[in-house]
């Protein structure tokens, strides 16, 4: 290869651009080495092929449910590539109501549950409630941990969630959930088996697949990448960039 030569993946097509990120946090983060502030997640995301993403900040999860919404809501009102995600602390169960009426006043669509960070498990009585109440209010769930435990308390109830830590050794047991529930969707983020992508496709449709990066704890390119070599058809590829989430949107 001569010095003017480089790699075709060095150039972005059209096929790895993301409308919709649905997994990117702003603000510290004890366990890892980045503790980026929402200008520095704005510019990662401004230099990649992702025009849009949901986004919340990390004091939500981490200290205060309430203040960390109260945060992310007046963050995000002037980044319009930006839609705010709301959380609820699910040990604290009792204030869930509240929060998750702040959240709707605030036109807040999207709840995310940090199970990992809170030690929830599916039949703990915190979990059962905010989930109860969130889906009372027609938000939809973006959802930690691992979907073999939660998914089944969350079946038969026309829940629309999106998993967020799928890995591709776990793929096989999603498909069977997806099936049954048409809400169910999982990110493409762990998904990096050579196939995961197609399988997802091939087996319940590309509806059950949407993008998340995990901005700023990963790098995007490679999960860009992975989409724009999919052996998938433009439209399957389309749908799981944006169209999935626009979906919800509306």
């Amino acid at each position: 290869m001569s010095a003017t030569q480089t790699y075709e993946w060095l150039h972005p097509t059209p096929a790895e651009h993301i409308g919709w990120d649905v997994d990117v946090l702003y603000g510290p983060w004890p366990r890892h080495d980045r503790d980026l502030g929402l200008a520095q997640v704005r510019a990662i995301l401004d230099r990649s092929p992702v025009a849009g993403a949901l986004a919340l900040s990390t004091r939500g999860p981490l200290f205060h449910d309430g203040a960390g919404n109260t945060e992310t809501v007046r963050d995000l009102a002037d980044c319009p590539e930006l839609l705010p995600v709301g959380t609820v602390d699910v040990r604290d169960a009792l204030t869930a109501e509240e929060r998750l009426d702040e959240l709707a006043a605030d036109g807040v669509r999207f709840l995310r549950l940090f199970t990992v960070e809170q030690a929830a498990e599916p039949g703990f009585p915190g979990y059962r409630r905010v989930v109860k109440l969130a889906l009372e209010r027609g938000m939809v769930l973006l959802h930690d941990g691992d979907p073999r435990r939660f998914g089944p308390a969350l079946a038969d109830r026309g829940a629309e969630v999106i998993f967020l830590d799928l890995h591709a050794y776990l793929l096989a047991d999603f498909l069977l959930l997806a099936r049954d529930e048409p809400g169910f969707r999982v990110t493409t983020r762990l998904l990096s088996g050579c196939d995961s992508i197609e399988r997802v496709v091939d087996g319940v449709g590309s509806r059950h697949l949407v993008f998340g990066s995990r901005t700023p704890f990963m790098d995007i390119s490679p999960l860009t990448l992975r989409l724009r070599y999919a052996d998938i058809s433009d439209d399957d590829r389309a749908a799981i960039s944006a169209k999935n989430i626009e979906e919800l949107l509306v």
